[in-house]
């Protein structure tokens, strides 16, 4: 695509909205940036600079005159303004579409419902490895918090980009062609989006491998039921190389598994030992979920042709990523664990296996339809407080009453006192809210640093 001298509507002035502005501003492109609320006043100053006109506080009628536009993430299709724009014939295009235009490097793009964030930096570091002995650059991208838009063009065709992808960037992809694409698993999440259903969700998901084609890779997590009826139903019909990875061999595909507490490959057609778990399994980077993570980038490593010395010293330096079972200290005796990244019931159940022992929960925000009865066994076993927050607190406490105490906490640092309190020395808690951030908080960043702030300022 073209688009010097092009007219382009930018929808949306987040991170990624800004730097597709002024991606296509360098480009040549006139653009036009539109926000139906405030726009913060970092990148204002970004769009002034760059000479790109913007609203805020609503849509004109001035964003209609566009060639194309580009639409951010978080608007929803059913948005008046996507409809008007589908209605006039204007193409709608993901921040990640237009990123991957001027993208010279390999692209290695990564999706799934948990496990993308920390797979994603895994491969980055792996990338990272290696590339300081090769000569090339990696640089991790997309949702995982840097917008794909603002790094393209300080990439060379020699470099890599390992780009995290949500369903919501992946729906307006066209032709977006990533060398390796990884799926980790295919879990309930933003169903309200897919009008609950998790098969549309799943397909907004499978649009990661709709451009690959011969000599690509595409990567599956073979346990996932959802993943490996696709996969293993299609196989023979993909034109692109699929390589499965599992806790349990799958039979007849060479892929990546765990074979007693070794990651082996048979991807080559004979089996290598790859690394032993033992080595990385520790601290903020525990549990079966990280086994599956570990597995996914040995087997991205491998479809890159990356060698098995980089991916050891990248798997034994990685001690985990903020917010995600991030260990913040130990306070009076007690351990406190950030999981504010848990937006959904499948990442609080994972961090709640991955911790020995019984723990005090917090958990609470902006409810996305959870049904806390799918997790009621395993917190009855594994939880002996819960402290509930946010906009969900009263359906937490609802649910949860006559199986376990549950208390509800008016704010964050108030739910930290009630934990402390509660917890007896040696115990942990562990702040996985499972619900979104943005009923008390700017995002999930935002909340987990506060949750530091609050265990930091707790007296020893």
């Amino acid at each position: 695509m073209t688009v010097s001298g092009k007219k382009v509507t930018v929808l949306g002035a987040g991170k990624s909205g800004t730097a597709a502005a002024l991606l296509l501003r360098s480009e040549g492109a006139a653009v036009f940036l539109s926000e139906l609320g405030r726009i913060h006043e970092a990148e204002a100053s970004k769009l002034r600079d760059a000479g790109i006109e913007f609203e805020e506080g609503n849509h004109s009628e001035r964003v209609f005159n566009a060639d194309f536009s580009v639409v951010s993430p978080g608007i929803p299709p059913t948005a008046p303004v996507v409809r008007t724009m589908q209605e006039r014939g204007i193409g709608l295009y993901s921040e990640i579409e237009i990123a991957s235009l001027f993208c010279r490097a390999r692209i290695v793009g990564i999706t799934g419902t948990d496990g993308k964030t920390t797979t994603t930096t895994l491969v980055h570091r792996i990338c990272e490895t290696d590339g300081k002995s090769n000569g090339y650059r990696s640089v991790a991208a997309g949702n995982i918090g840097v917008p794909f838009s603002s790094v393209v063009k300080e990439l060379s065709g020699k470099d890599i980009a390992v780009v995290e992808l949500s369903s919501y960037q992946l729906e307006r992809c066209q032709t977006f062609r990533p060398e390796v694409s990884l799926i980790t698993n295919v879990t309930p999440d933003h169903l309200a989006r897919y009008g609950g259903d998790i098969m549309r969700y799943a397909e907004a998901k499978f649009r990661i491998h709709a451009n690959q084609a011969k000599g690509d890779t595409l990567i599956y997590n073979a346990d996932d039921p959802i993943l490996s009826g696709h996969f293993e139903r299609g196989t023979g019909s993909f034109p692109f190389r699929v390589v499965p990875f599992a806790i349990d061999r799958v039979p007849g595909f060479p892929g990546v598994f765990l074979e007693g507490d070794a990651i082996v490959t048979t991807v080559s057609g004979k089996k290598e030992q790859v690394i032993d778990t033992s080595s990385f399994l520790k601290n903020s980077f525990r549990g079966k979920h990280n086994i599956y993570n570990a597995l996914a980038a040995v087997a991205a490593a491998g479809a890159l042709g990356i060698g098995n010395a980089s991916v050891t010293t990248a798997l034994e330096g990685f001690q985990g990523v903020e917010h995600r079972q991030e260990f913040v200290a130990t306070v009076g005796g007690i351990g406190w664990v950030n999981d504010s990244k848990a937006t959904n019931l499948n990442a609080m159940r994972q961090a709640l296996e991955a911790l020995p022992g019984k723990v005090v929960l917090i958990a609470g925000g902006r409810d996305k339809g959870n049904d806390y009865s799918s997790v009621a066994d395993l917190v009855r076993r594994k939880v002996s407080l819960i402290v509930a927050i946010g906009e969900s607190r009263e359906k937490i406490v609802s649910a949860f009453r006559g199986i376990m105490d549950v208390k509800p906490a008016g704010s964050l640092c108030e739910a930290v006192s009630i934990s402390r309190d509660a917890a007896e020395s040696g115990q942990t808690v562990l702040f996985s809210p499972a619900c979104a951030s943005f009923d008390m908080f700017e995002n999930f960043e935002d909340r987990g640093m506060q949750f530091k702030q609050c265990v930091h300022n707790l007296q020893p």
